[in-house]
């Protein structure tokens, strides 16, 4: 029997600590080292250990080493523009103040802190404990279930919400799970996942209503040809991206 109040947190380290470098002025130390990033990271850990008291802590960094992904897909966040020196001096100082706190650290060459995550959370629901994701982006949504819940950052620093399964399709119309396939269609500009130039997010969104999957509508193209329902224009698209649709669902898919 899964018990509520046993909760496993596990924060999005890079994820916070960007949103944090972004959103809050630059404040620094008296030697006028930067210090906002952790400033910010530092009031989320605290907030989260008030509001849910959690029996389980831990956070997931990235790695500097490339990832598989990066092998798949050479041009897998090439379009990223690099944070300045500033920032990434600040990534040392969050770890020390989560080693004040004894919270342990996961990160492993060739994967993402989302990876990490994700492993966790899956091994959670086996276990039937609660996880609740805390992050600064929305590349976990596709991990929310009974069993995970994602905790973000709406504006600023302050102003949270919580996603279960039914926030995720207030809001997208979607199911977790299809929002990698959304990816695969849509593409992630911030990633720099292409998707299939030319169907957008709302009108992969209404062939997720109507599909149900990529995978689903390929089959219904193979099945039915010209005579599917799918608009012209989005057949066409379709067809000549389907390798591109393939690959953005590879490279969207946290493992």
């Amino acid at each position: 029997m899964a018990s509520k109040d046993k909760k496993f947190i596990i924060i999005d380290a890079n994820a916070l600590l960007h949103r944090s470098f972004h959103a809050l002025p630059p404040l620094a130390t008296k030697k006028g080292q930067l210090i906002n990033a952790v400033y910010g990271f530092t009031s989320v850990l605290l907030k989260v250990l008030k509001e849910f008291k959690p029996a389980y802590l831990a956070v997931a960094y990235d790695m500097k080493e490339k990832t598989f992904r990066h092998k798949e897909y050479k041009e897998y966040k090439a379009k990223r523009v690099a944070a300045p020196d500033e920032f990434y001096e600040q990534i040392p100082l969050s770890k020390k103040v989560l080693d004040v706190f004894d919270i342990p650290v996961l990160e492993k060459a060739g994967f993402e802190a989302d990876d990490i995550i994700g492993t966790i959370a899956a091994h959670n629901k086996q276990k039937k404990i609660h996880t609740v994701i805390v992050t600064g982006d929305k590349d976990s949504f596709q991990l929310i279930g009974d069993y995970t819940k994602v905790y973000t950052l709406r504006k600023g620093m302050s102003d949270t919400v919580t996603y279960d399964s039914k926030a995720v399709e207030d809001r997208y119309g979607l199911k977790p799970n299809q929002m990698i396939d959304l990816k695969a269609l849509a593409g992630d500009p911030s990633d720099n996942i292409p998707g299939i130039k030319g169907i957008g997010e709302k009108g992969a969104i209404n062939l997720l209503m109507q599909f149900g999957s990529v995978d689903n509508i390929y089959k219904e193209i193979k099945k039915n040809g010209d005579k599917v329902k799918i608009k012209p224009r989005y057949l066409k698209l379709l067809t000549e991206g389907k390798k591109d649709a393939e690959m953005s669902k590879m490279l969207a898919t946290i493992v």
